[in-house]
């Protein structure tokens, strides 16, 4: 019998009970029943968090471009794969079908090997959310080709960082990007990044605004004359399970970004199974998710889950805001979407707008929402409810990480009663557990801890690109045998899950991980600036926002505050973008610090979100009377 698909709450613990008592035969029942392989594993696990190393489905040989466009082109040829919606909703939608996908990845794919990339080679993508975006994606992974894409809102000093550490060969991009009213010069961006990178020999650059840009010679490519010349024929490389398909750079507590890797044959079981029962997705049904392909939730819930199911997934490239804020619910009624999946960010800012955008829409063909990037708060939940699903349309408040590569913890709709603001129960195959502070595992209902992972599923990212070491040491040193999320979570009396937020120097700002350290240290080379502490306050559209305290040097002392303000904002925006800009900078005249240095974040942290009567133990502050003038300076 197939548990693929769980239908009711019995089944659901039935499913989950045999998926920790037998996590290989769950697993290989599931890769061999749903999934094409051209050569079966030898084993389906070998881990070690010790080391930590983990292999899934060892021995293996797939393609999962196979899985994802081939094998539905004898029963779904003719079907929507990817529906393209434009930013400007005068433009036409664009409908791809699986065979028209195919062929036009396989062109794509030849266009790869004509310009040199290979098995192995990493493609560092950085595109709008066109349909290039995810054919390149498909492209390189038919080819065996890494690829790496970057958000396009990326500035080009991220853009080359994450260029250089993984060794890109190739840049796809496009001439420019539309983001509501506006254009973005996405090739000057990559030119700039360009100029401080030595590994990258060809960059292709699709036409999407029709600008004039500078195109030097040997180097760029205009993609479609490539393309309207290439076969529509390509082989799929077969590859091993446990090759890299693609890296993903997520920000970290201190030092460059993380570029996490995924393996190829464990991800696409994770995905593709945590696609079809999250969103209960069934055959006729229009799948849409309203991320950007350059975050993990594009990979997965965009491109790959939906795809491998053979599901008709929902491209949009524009924002919610434009034309106005009557987008979303246009593009629902416009095309009956099924499943809408959102960020809370989104829905807090929907929710402010007048009733009527949303009301004077039939958003009757919706049977699921969910959530990603940060957990709903309760107004959100209920806003979201009551006005865009009429109670009708099960809530999934989804958590997981760029690192666990799908779905750890949600409800299963019309299977798993909702709670706002609960991820509720574990996914199948996914063993969660609190720890306390002394590496004790918290047991039984209503207890507070650090989550953590106890044993391995396929999606989990196999490593750090190029630094195993920082791996090792980020997931697996806080906790024996462990995989320690870095966020805290709390059990409630029947068991479900709420993530109480981070439990590190990671700020979730509109659902996406800002890392403080990266921000200080831009921060901190601002001639004007001695040192700086970035903390999260509560902001009610993007969840959490970022607030600043700026020690500023004594030679800075008569200029004028507001115009430092902006050039500590541009330089930030310069070398990381435009999202990670601080709300608040608050100027002081000292950091409240330990004995041996370190600045009490905690401490800020209060003061940033009016907490200042109870500020805990500052006994151990070198300075405590700078806090005082923190708070009496905070306006």
């Amino acid at each position: 019998m197939s548990n693929y698909h769980i239908k009711h709450l019995e089944e659901y613990f039935k499913v989950y009970r045999k998926s920790i008592r037998e996590p290989e035969n769950f697993w290989e029942e599931i890769a061999e029943e749903h999934f094409v392989w051209r050569k079966h594993w030898d084993k389906v696990l070998s881990w070690d968090f010790k080391k930590p190393e983990i292999k899934w489905f060892e021995g293996a040989k797939l393609n999962i471009t196979e899985n994802c466009i081939d094998r539905h082109l004898f029963t779904k040829g003719d079907k929507t794969a990817i529906l393209f919606e434009p930013n400007d909703p005068n433009e036409a939608s664009e409908h791809i079908s699986y065979r028209q996908l195919y062929e036009r990845v396989n062109k794509f794919s030849n266009v790869l090997k004509d310009n040199g990339v290979g098995k192995g080679d990493r493609v560092c993508i950085y595109l709008p959310m066109i349909p290039e975006l995810a054919i390149s994606v498909l492209a390189c992974a038919r080819i065996g080709a890494v690829h790496s894409v970057v958000f396009a809102g990326f500035s080009s000093t991220a853009l080359s960082t994450r260029i250089n550490d993984s060794e890109c060969k190739m840049v796809i991009t496009s001439d420019g990007s539309y983001r509501g009213s506006k254009t973005i010069d996405l090739k000057g961006i990559v030119d700039e990044a360009l100029e401080s990178t030595k590994c990258v020999e060809t960059v292709l650059v699709a036409k999407r605004i029709n600008s004039d840009i500078a195109i030097k010679e040997n180097r760029d490519k205009w993609l479609q004359p490539l393309l309207d010349k290439a076969s529509p024929e390509c082989s799929p490389e077969i590859i091993d399970a446990e090759d890299p398909l693609f890296i993903l750079y997520t920000s970290g507590s201190t030092g460059k970004p993380k570029g996490m890797v995924h393996s190829s044959g464990g991800y696409m079981v994770y995905t593709a199974y945590t696609f079809k029962n999250v969103f209960n997705y069934k055959h006729d049904d229009i799948y849409w998710c309203t991320a950007d392909i350059g975050w993990i939730t594009g990979h997965s819930y965009i491109v790959y889950g939906p795809l491998a199911n053979g599901a008709t997934t929902v491209m949009f490239e524009g924002v919610p805001s434009y034309p106005d804020t009557g987008r979303f619910w246009d593009i629902i009624e416009k095309h009956k979407v099924t499943q809408f999946y959102t960020a809370p960010t989104a829905i807090r800012a929907l929710a402010k707008a007048e009733l009527d955008y949303v009301n004077k829409h039939d958003l009757s063909s919706l049977k699921v929402l969910g959530t990603v990037g940060e957990p709903i708060n309760e107004d959100a939940w209920h806003w979201y409810d009551d006005n865009v699903g009429k109670n009708n349309s099960p809530i999934v408040d989804t958590w997981w990480q760029t690192e666990t590569g799908g779905i750890m913890l949600s409800p299963i709709p019309y299977v798993t009663p909702t709670i706002p603001t609960y991820a509720t129960l574990p996914m199948p195959g996914v063993q969660p557990c609190l720890m306390d502070d002394n590496g004790k595992e918290l047991k039984g209902r209503q207890v507070n801890g650090k989550l953590c992972i106890k044993f391995p599923w396929p999606s989990i990212a196999r490593t750090i690109w190029g630094d195993h070491e920082r791996y090792k040491n980020t997931y697996f040193s806080t906790f024996e045998n462990m995989y320690f999320t870095g966020d805290g979570a709390l059990r409630d009396a029947v068991g479900y899950y709420r993530i109480t937020g981070r439990t590190d120097d990671v700020i979730i700002v509109s659902g996406h991980n800002m890392g403080t350290a990266p921000i200080e240290d831009i921060i901190n080379e601002h001639q004007a600036v001695v040192e700086s502490a970035i903390v999260g306050f509560p902001h009610d559209v993007k969840g959490s926002a970022l607030y600043g305290y700026i020690t500023l040097k004594e030679s800075a002392k008569g200029r004028k505050l507001e115009n430092i303000h902006k050039e500590i904002n541009q330089i930030i925006t310069e070398h990381i973008g435009p999202i990670a800009k601080l709300d608040k900078i608050q100027f002081t005249n000292g950091l409240p610090k330990t004995r041996s240095g370190k600045i009490m974040r905690r401490i800020l942290r209060k003061i940033a979100n009016n907490e200042t009567d109870n500020l805990g133990d500052t006994s151990t502050l070198l300075n405590p009377e700078v806090v005082q003038e923190i708070i009496d300076g905070k306006v």
